[in-house]
């Protein structure tokens, strides 16, 4: 351990000697490229979500709640832990020493409560499908509020140790000086840390959502509910009627719930997947002696993570319906609010002559306001019920 220790800080004094290290002009051309494409498509997906949510009335559902939380969560990862990465891979860290400490926090908050969310709408599917009973008094949105709160407050605490576990770093060169966001200690005393992270939000997860969407996976699509028994009714029955639509309406359930059922196993397997890079080279790290830091396998560990918050929006978009036109009806509503905004603001000049100008317009205004709140009335009324961190 003496010997590793002072080979080190014998390389230190050597850098410092050397002039300032730059990373190859390629890596950052294809680093920010790729940053920022994924991180915009992210945080506006994102942003459509929560919105979608808050301002339909029907989209306010149990399941829908983990999403928003989950959303959120993404948002936060793709803000603190992609754009910083940006400016690091050009110019080194710029943030400062306040920045390292509460960048670091929310990249891990992020990650942490999005891996919670999973877990938990994962548990709210379960007890849905496979409880339909008890999900009457289980799965409801206050609950499910109070749950994300929980969730959020306990992650929040959780990460609170980062903030005593980092700090800037310092290294003069002989053209200048390198500012870098890292660890307090030795690398290898995070390794409980990191294994306890690993354990908690990306092992514990998978198995809980393994178990529970097979057991969901034998309720929904190999044992389905017994709606279709009563096609084989003879005519001539007074009850067929009530029956055909009975059958109808349960048919239409049973395959929303397979819909929203493999959506949310998509984002789930997206999850394991996406972060399987950099959990396997926490791993590999721990154990072998010198870790492996290839540059480009380090920048695909990143670029999968942020497109694992990146592309759940995505997903909801393709595989659910009713997402797929609360997303329609926000860009429709975005277009409307633009057009009304530029006519609001040519009134005036067109009445500016008049004697009376500022009563006209005043009352066109007025009515404009009344119109779109009658178009928001009757979209409402329209709406379909039945339909990250640093790698070293």
């Amino acid at each position: 351990m003496e010997n590793n220790t002072t080979i080190f800080q014998d390389v230190t004094q050597v850098l410092n000697l050397t002039q300032m290290p730059l990373n190859p002009l390629e890596e950052q051309v294809i680093t920010i490229f790729l940053t920022m494409f994924i991180c915009g498509v992210g945080i506006a997906g994102n942003i459509m979500v929560v919105l979608v949510v808050l301002r339909t009335k029907h989209m306010v559902t149990p399941t829908n709640c983990y999403l928003v939380s989950l959303a959120v969560a993404d948002l936060i990862v793709l803000l603190a832990a992609g754009l910083p990465n940006i400016s690091d891979v050009v110019a080194f860290w710029i943030y400062g020493y306040t920045g390292c400490l509460c960048i670091t926090y929310l990249q891990y908050l992020g990650i942490n409560v999005s891996s919670c969310s999973i877990t938990a709408f994962t548990i709210e599917r379960y007890i849905a499908i496979c409880h339909s009973i008890k999900a009457q008094f289980i799965c409801t949105v206050s609950r499910a509020k109070r749950i994300i709160a929980g969730v959020w407050i306990f992650t929040s605490l959780y990460c609170i140790m980062w903030f005593f576990l980092v700090d800037t770093d310092e290294t003069v060169y002989t053209n200048g000086v390198v500012v870098t966001c890292g660890y307090r200690v030795s690398r290898s005393l995070y390794m409980p840390i990191y294994f306890l992270d690993f354990t908690l939000f990306y092992v514990i997860p998978l198995i809980v959502a393994t178990v529970l969407y097979g057991l969901i996976a034998r309720i929904l699509f190999m044992s389905p509910l017994p709606s279709h028994l009563n096609d084989r009714d003879g005519g001539g029955s007074v009850h067929q009627g009530h029956s055909n639509s009975t059958n109808k309406a349960n048919k239409s359930a049973v395959s929303a719930r397979k819909q929203i059922t493999k959506m949310l196993a998509v984002v789930v397997i997206l999850f394991a997947l996406l972060w399987m890079p950099y959990r396997t080279l926490v791993v590999v790290n721990s154990v072998i002696d010198p870790p492996y830091h290839n540059t480009w396998f380090l920048l695909l560990c990143r670029m999968c993570i942020y497109t694992n918050s990146a592309i759940n929006p995505i997903i909801y978009n393709l595989m659910s319906q009713k997402f797929r036109v609360a997303f329609k009806k926000l860009c429709k509503c975005s277009c409307r609010h633009d057009k009304k905004k530029k006519a609001e603001y040519h009134v005036p000049m067109y009445y500016s002559v008049t004697k009376d100008s500022s009563h006209e317009s005043n009352d066109l205004v007025t009515e404009n306001e009344e119109v779109s709140g009658h178009n928001n009335k009757r979209i409402n009324l329209t709406d379909d019920d039945t339909s990250t961190f640093s790698i070293s």
